[in-house]
Parts: C-alpha cells; sequence; structure tokens
C-alpha cells in the first residue's frame, strides 16, 4: 500500500458497550467492513487516519490552545511544572532538546500527562513509575487545562476500545479478546509536543523526531495544520507524507502490537521535521496494556511449523534498528514501557529496577 487511507469508524463507536455486530443485526456488514479496511491498513502500512470518530471538536481545540498558550510562557514558567519535580511519576514538561529517540535528541519540547492518581493510591505508595498525580499549570492561568486534559484521555480511550475491537475481528479473533490484557485499568499516555520552527542553516537536516516505532499497542495522534510528520513505506515505496486532514486523527499500530500478532501487523518507522516557517505542534495519545500483563504473541495466530517464525516479509531487516520485537522474551508490560522510557529521559531512571531491554 502507497497510501495511508482514511477510514470512518462511526458504525463501530455506535457498538461501544455492546458485543460485536452478529449476522441478525443491521450494523454487522458495516462493522465487519470497517474491521477489513482497518485489518489491511494495520498489515499493509501501519498507519491510518480515522474521521467520524466521535470526539468533540472543541476539546480537541480547547487543549491546542491552552498547550500553545503554555509553550508561549517564559521559561521560567514553564519550569513551574518539570518533569523532574515529579519524581518517578515522569510526568510535566521537558525543555527543547530535553528528550531523546533512538539515542538521539528530539528537536522539541512538551509535557508528559496521565492518569490522574491520588498520593494515597496503592501504585503511587508502591512507588510504580508513570503513576501518580500529573502536573498542570497553575489553574489561576489555565483554568480549563486539567479538565481538557482528563476528558481527552476518556475520549481517546473510547475510540481505543472500538479501534482494538476492529482490530480483534479482522484476525478472525472475538472482538473482546484484548479486554484480558486492557481491562480493567489499561495504561494511558497523553503527551503535547511543540517543534520550533526553523531557524539555522542546519534546520533541513534536524528532525524534532528521528525514525523510530512506538513501542506499544495504538497510538492516536492529533495534529495541528503545519504538518512534518512521515511515514516509511513497504516494498520500495520509501518514505511519504501524512498531512493533516481536518477533523481526523492518525492512528498507527507500535511494537507491542505487531508481537501480539507474530507480526501479522507491523509497526511502522516513522519521524517528523518541520520545515515550515512556524511552530509545529501535535498531541499523540498512547492506549497500551495493563501495567502488570504479560504481552506475548496471540495462541491463535501462531503460525504454521512450516513457516518462517513470524509472518513477516523482511521482518526486523527493515527496522532501523534490526530488532525482532516478535520473539523477545516475555515480560509484565510496565517492564517494557519502563525500559524503553529510561531511555527516553535516563536522567529520570535512578532508583528504579530496570529490566536489560535490546531495543
Amino acid at each position: 500500500m502507497d497510501y495511508i487511507p482514511v477510514i470512518s469508524i462511526q458504525a463501530i463507536l455506535k457498538d461501544a458497550g455492546r458485543s460485536w455486530p452478529t449476522t441478525e443485526r443491521p450494523a454487522a456488514s458495516e462493522c465487519n467492513e470497517i474491521a477489513s479496511m482497518i485489518g489491511d491498513a494495520c498489515r499493509d502500512v501501519g498507519f491510518f487516519y480515522i474521521r467520524d470518530h466521535g470526539v468533540d471538536e472543541e476539546l480537541v481545540n480547547a487543549l491546542f490552545r491552552d498547550s500553545q498558550r503554555f509553550f508561549a510562557q517564559p521559561k521560567e514558567e514553564k519550569e513551574k511544572i518539570r518533569m523532574e519535580n515529579s519524581g518517578l511519576h515522569w510526568k510535566g514538561w521537558f525543555e527543547l532538546g530535553g528528550e531523546l529517540t533512538a539515542g538521539k535528541i528530539d528537536h522539541k519540547e512538551g509535557i508528559y500527562f496521565g492518569d490522574e492518581l491520588p498520593p494515597d493510591h496503592a501504585a503511587v505508595v508502591a512507588r510504580r513509575p508513570m503513576h501518580g498525580p500529573n502536573l498542570f499549570p497553575s489553574a489561576e492561568a489555565f483554568p480549563q487545562f486539567k479538565r481538557n486534559v482528563l476528558a481527552y484521555l476518556d475520549a481517546m480511550e473510547r475510540v481505543s476500545f472500538a479501534l482494538l475491537r476492529a482490530i480483534a475481528v479482522s484476525l478472525r479473533l472475538p472482538a473482546n479478546h484484548f479486554d484480558g490484557i486492557f481491562k480493567p485499568t489499561p495504561t494511558r499516555l497523553l503527551r503535547v509536543f511543540q517543534y520550533p520552527a526553523p531557524t539555522d542553516a542546519d534546520a533541513s537536516t534536524r528532525w524534532g523526531v528521528g525514525e523510530h516505532c512506538d513501542y506499544g499497542v495504538l497510538t492516536i495522534l492529533r495534529q495541528d495544520a503545519v504538518g512534518g510528520l512521515e511515514v516509511k513505506g513497504r516494498g520500495g515505496v520509501g518514505w511519504m507524507a501524512a498531512p493533516p486532514i481536518p477533523g481526523t486523527f492518525v492512528v498507527n499500530i507500535g511494537d507491542m502490537l505487531e508481537r501480539l500478532t507474530w507480526g501479522r501487523y507491523r509497526a511502522t518507522p516513522h519521524r517528523v521535521k518541520n520545515t515550515h516557517g512556524v511552530d509545529r505542534m501535535s498531541i499523540p495519545f498512547f492506549f497500551d496494556p495493563c501495567w502488570d500483563a504479560v504481552v506475548e504473541p496471540i495462541a491463535e495466530l501462531a503460525p504454521d511449523d512450516d513457516a518462517p517464525p513470524h509472518t513477516r516479509e523482511g521482518g526486523a531487516q527493515e527496522r532501523w534498528d534490526g530488532q525482532d520485537v516478535v520473539l523477545s522474551g516475555a515480560r509484565t508490560y510496565g517492564d517494557i514501557l519502563t525500559a524503553r522510557v529510561s531511555k527516553v529521559f535516563p536522567q529520570l531512571i535512578r532508583g528504579v529496577n530496570v529490566e536489560t531491554d535490546a531495543s
């Protein structure tokens, strides 16, 4: 596939609180068609746009407006919610150049958010990384920021579970197959990134984020109108632009879905470069298994004995890092996530027991 498809998900959202449609129900055909299109996109390109997603556009716009105002503040104001202030929670703001991707410095600044957990929550008391209260700018200056972030997390979860059901059906699994590792408490992570406008001669060779794959299951991205996201095509297609399309989100699959499906659905490398004369902003949401869930390839999808270890053409050789995420050892998602994030912010990992992660 040499393009990124746009898929309406309205029909599968209508069945959010019920079982997947059966042949006796009128919506069955339409929902199965959507599942098939999503499956094709996961298999052939690893990216797709979604429209008719039911997310309030005013909520999205409000989050962009507040984020833009936050980034426009003087550094001393932003430092009040600096990530280092959150300890093991790993939430808050990082400055330009403060994040690494594949060992290289990103040309962006950003804010990390997640589930809002009180200090007396069991996971916080146990000092579990990435669990705890968020760091928000002052309510006086940003009265709706906290409310909008938490509402956005909930809206994205609803969309994510609908997509997971469609992905399961596309694999000829029960629609609720993924509930076992996503319920009752999926890992929900929200980021807001700003990529500054290029200002010097080397801007054309400097990446906001270099080539990488996301390490979870689903990423749902909202872009502003600037653009700059590129997706690595397969079979010699080369890099493809993923331009903003008004009212849509960009969805991509990560390493953990590749692992779960024995490589039938593959994470696709992507990158970002801002070549325009204005700042670029994006809001990625990451929807992943429960912290204690063990992520292993799905037994029902195991290839035949005479097939290669996983059903991919090229496999790990097509990744920039040569890693094989399918055949790596079984671990909990919390261990995997902690190991990956420790490479993004190595200065924050002190005092945390991190298992070795080859990727």
